[in-house]
């Protein structure tokens, strides 16, 4: 059984990434994804998909890989120590998009699947990903249109999955260093089981196939948006926040590191160009200080919505 779902799931996942990177090329105009595909001696392998200098994308990413070994790596078995020592197959898509124009928002995305098997037992299998958006000049209707695609994408499966994923997304992408949340948040999930696996696999599905109408019409109102070297600067500056999460506190980077995935295609989510300056603030009043006054901690958005149409 385990076997059958691992390729029902990976038939899935090979098809996502097909069609993420068919859109996003079409949307770009310009460039195309290269494929690199990989191998290892072990049949370990993957397919990693990068899209540079484009018109609209300076770097993206979208990757398929499969991974597996004797034993689990630690970043897995930390919250679920009873699985340590058990082989383990995981499968995943992840995408990471940094757009040139710093009104585009950067976009981070990834789903997974994770059998852990031990002679004489049951398979243990999980599913796990979600989105996040991450704004360098937000703008407030985007936030909304963001996160109620992705509440429509829970919709089918319950009320509170929804707000529950909101809420681990707020508090996964959170930089404890800087005491602030990566972006504007998205979706969570992980350890996903309950229910049974086919719906698991369709809540997983849901989501993966959701991204492209939460972020495409985003892409589309800010791409032609003028910017210049301070918006450029600013942009550079909050990438260093996105290169400090990943390698920091991501536990998705981790497991890639440690269960031996292909280390270029594991930091194919960095950004092209990133800057660091000390103790940086930014001007009172000005579009910059707008996103850390305003943006950079956890917030009903949807519900504030519903509120104001009340009103």
């Amino acid at each position: 059984m385990a076997h059958a779902n691992l390729d029902d799931v990976k038939t899935y996942l090979l098809d996502l990434q097909d069609r993420l990177c068919d859109a996003l090329a079409a949307e770009d105009g310009r460039a195309g994804f290269r494929e690199d595909a990989w191998q290892r001696a072990d049949a370990r392998g993957g397919r990693s998909r990068v899209i540079e200098h484009g018109a609209l994308f300076e770097k993206g990413g979208v990757n398929f890989s499969h991974v597996y070994g004797a034993t689990l790596p630690p970043s897995a078995t930390a919250a679920r120590p009873e699985l340590a020592g058990r082989g383990f197959h995981a499968v995943g898509v992840s995408w990471v998009l940094h757009p040139e124009n710093p009104h585009v928002p950067t976009s981070h995305g990834n789903v997974r699947f994770l059998i852990a098997e031990k002679a004489g037992e049951a398979p243990v299998w999980w599913f796990g990903g979600g989105y996040d958006l991450t704004p360098f000049y937000p703008v407030l209707e985007d936030v909304r249109h963001w996160h109620r695609v992705a509440r429509d994408a829970c919709a089918p499966f319950g009320e509170e999955v929804y707000p529950r994923y909101k809420a681990w997304c707020d508090d996964y992408f959170y930089l404890k260093h800087r005491d602030e949340t990566r972006g504007v948040g998205g979706l969570f999930f992980d350890d996903l089981n309950e229910g049974g696996f086919e719906h698991c696999f369709a809540f997983q599905r849901a989501v993966g196939d959701s991204f492209l109408d939460a972020y495409l019409p985003i892409v589309r109102r800010r791409r032609e948006t003028p910017w210049g070297e301070r918006e450029r600067d600013f942009q550079l500056y909050r990438r260093g926040r996105y290169v400090e999460f990943n390698l920091v506190w991501d536990r998705g980077t981790l497991f890639g590191l440690q269960s031996g995935g292909r280390t270029e295609s594991i930091l194919m989510s960095m950004p092209p160009l990133a800057r660091w300056e000390y103790a940086w603030e930014p001007e009172p009043g000005s579009p910059e200080a707008e996103l850390y006054e305003n943006y950079l901690a956890p917030r009903d958005w949807l519900g504030e919505e519903a509120r104001e149409n009340q009103a």
